[in-house]
């Protein structure tokens, strides 16, 4: 029961604090990551509310490990002297995200800590959501649908839970079970922008190119508290849909200019989430040499994470002197030079 120290957060699951603020900043962090809002920092009022809780302080550390690696540490550091009397939630969820942020990790371990907690605690849609993530820079589709299964009928009708399920449908390559989850999930919240965000993968997956851009420019309004990721992501699809359906080229560079790059005036933006998308669409105009540049910068990546930093320092090298002699048109040079 509520009291003694403890309260629960959205999902119903106890959590030891006795501040209702750290709960509601706990949850609002909770929504900030099922919406993929540019709100996430939110957990950091958690801490001001109370800076002993093993909840706040795991998430933190999970928020800040890109941003303030220094701070995520002592957020860690706090989490784990406090560890004893957290509760058996917190528990759990600390021991994924603490072996899922060390050094050591090993995917298949990390992945197996998630499903640890989901087995214990299924309406804990943050938790599917890392493993989910988890899932996808593992190739696993597979294991990603099975999680998300596993949960399903303790979150009927829940908020969010359909676009997650889409998503791996998809990987998969059932078009039509992605179709009708994601639609689900737009039948619950029409702004769940990755049930729109699957919905536009198998329209553009069946070349239906011109339904694409008309559904998620109609969605488009409800794109502006969207992380800058997610919100250029999104508009990556529509111009890679315009560039699909034989738009003319100017009509892609538009969409570039007015919604991917604008993205960086704005004081919290998160330049390399949006060159992401940038860079990827620019080079999706080149599709002639895309493929071979993209191969090589990957084989640069592999060869360093192997050790191989010569071999990796010498392929780097060429690929700068091909960028030289490389010849753009006029009228896209500005593009790339922006960048």
């Amino acid at each position: 029961m509520e009291g003694d120290g403890v309260k629960f957060v959205r999902w119903g699951y106890e959590v030891r604090t006795s501040s209702e603020p750290c709960i509601s900043a706990i949850n609002s962090y909770y929504h900030q990551v099922m919406s993929y809002g540019r709100d996430r920092c939110v957990i950091l009022d958690a801490l001001d509310h109370d800076n002993n809780c093993v909840l706040a302080n795991i998430l933190a550390a999970h928020f800040l490990l890109s941003v303030d690696p220094f701070r995520a540490s002592s957020c860690l550091l706090s989490a784990k002297l406090h560890l004893e009397n957290a509760t058996f939630y917190e528990k759990l969820v600390f021991e994924s995200i603490n072996y899922l942020i060390s050094e050591e990790r090993d995917d298949d371990v990390a992945l197996q800590l998630h499903s640890k907690v989901l087995k214990e605690f299924p309406k804990d849609l943050v938790t599917l959501k890392r493993a989910q993530i988890l899932c996808f820079y593992m190739g696993r589709p597979d294991l990603s649908f099975s999680l998300v299964n596993q949960v399903l009928p303790q979150n009927e009708g829940e908020n969010y839970l359909y676009g997650m399920l889409a998503f791996p449908l998809l990987e998969l390559g059932k078009m039509r079970d992605a179709e009708e989850a994601a639609k689900r999930g737009l039948n619950i919240n029409e702004e769940d922008s990755w049930s729109q965000h699957a919905l536009c993968h198998v329209l553009q997956y069946e070349c239906r190119f011109k339904e694409a851009v008309n559904f998620m420019e109609k969605c488009s309004p409800s794109w502006s508290s969207l992380s800058s990721f997610m919100l250029t992501h999104n508009w990556w699809h529509v111009a890679l849909c315009y560039l699909e359906g034989s738009a003319p080229n100017q009509r892609v560079l538009e969409v570039y200019d007015n919604h991917i790059w604008k993205e960086l005036d704005k004081t919290d933006a998160h330049g390399a989430e949006v060159y992401l998308n940038a860079v990827g669409l620019l080079l999706r105009l080149y599709a002639n040499w895309y493929l071979e540049w993209h191969l090589d910068v990957l084989t640069v990546w592999a060869l360093a994470k192997s050790g191989k930093f010569s071999e990796a320092a010498d392929l780097l090298k060429g690929l700068k002197e091909r960028w030289k002699c490389f010849i753009f048109p006029k009228k896209y040079l500005r593009h790339y030079n922006r960048i």
